[in-house]
């Protein structure tokens, strides 16, 4: 039997948004250089560029193509209250979805991580996607996807050693992706409504999907999430420098990190909390 899934009337981002995604959203935009390379992304019209070509290399899910998956977002949307963007399935033996489009906001996903994920899974992958561009994250992110032919085109070189303004905003693009994955791991939380299928999909998401699937453990990669959150000593010493030889680089969390902030926020009421709060709003209509 189908579950029957909570739905969230009137919800925006700023009823599930990260304080480190608000956090670095707000340093980002303190960046001088960034209104520039907004105005250039317009300009150029990099968003149609990458719309066009996204529709030339996928195929669109509605009910008469892959209509499961559309079922998916199409319950997701109605979850988060929102209007249903296009949807495209691609080829790719590498796991990944994304959102794009500005003026027509559409979901990707790779085919590998449809096989990758079960049923319930989809769900967390499709309600994280919404969740970006529910929270506003697609200019940024679909900048943050050409920002070197952008620097490029403004005659500057993103790693250029004499541009203090290309470096802090390169720093800040990334700071800033890595902690929008936290938002959004929430929207997907609020479509599955249920903790462990997103800790689930994030399980996968990091060890892949693949015949010893049976034998994972949601509670031994958690037990592995708290672990690396607490190192101390040495250890601690070890992650840091991973962060700084490695992570700094990145667009995504730690697939752990994230996984342990999705528990916390989990173990801190943030979910209950938005369930009462929108049961509260529908009693008294």
């Amino acid at each position: 039997m189908p579950k029957k899934r909570k739905r969230f009337p009137g919800i925006c981002a700023d009823d599930y948004r990260a304080e480190t995604d608000a956090k670095a959203t707000s340093a980002l935009e303190r960046v001088p250089l960034l209104p520039k390379v907004v105005h250039k992304f317009h300009e150029l019209g990099y968003d149609r560029w990458m719309y066009c070509w996204n529709m030339a290399m996928s195929v669109r899910c509605g009910p008469r193509q892959f209509g499961s998956l559309h079922k998916v977002l199409q319950e997701c949307c109605a979850v988060l209250d929102m209007p249903e963007p296009e949807l495209y399935v691609t080829t790719n033996p590498f796991p990944n979805a994304f959102a794009g489009g500005l003026e027509r906001p559409y979901l990707v996903v790779r085919s590998s991580l449809i096989d990758s994920l079960d049923d319930e899974q989809l769900y967390h992958l499709i309600g994280h996607e919404l969740g970006h561009i529910q929270a506003g994250h697609v200019l940024y992110h679909s900048i943050g996807n050409v920002l070197i032919p952008l620097m490029e085109a403004l005659g500057r070189r993103t790693f250029g050693l004499g541009d203090a303004f290309s470096l802090a905003l390169a720093a800040a693009f990334m700071e800033w992706s890595r902690q929008a994955e936290l938002t959004a791991d929430r929207a997907g939380m609020l479509c599955t409504q249920d903790f462990r299928t997103s800790a689930a999909t994030n399980l996968v998401l990091c060890g892949g999907g693949h015949r010893l699937r049976d034998e994972a453990s949601v509670d031994a990669f958690l037990e592995q999430s708290r672990t690396y959150q607490d190192m101390t000593g040495l250890d601690n010493l070890g992650k840091m420098l991973v962060f700084l030889t490695y992570g700094l680089q990145t667009t995504h969390p730690m697939p752990v990190h994230r996984t342990r902030e999705l528990e916390r926020w989990h173990e801190a009421g943030g979910y209950e909390d938005i369930v009462h709060k929108f049961a509260m709003q529908g009693s008294r209509k």
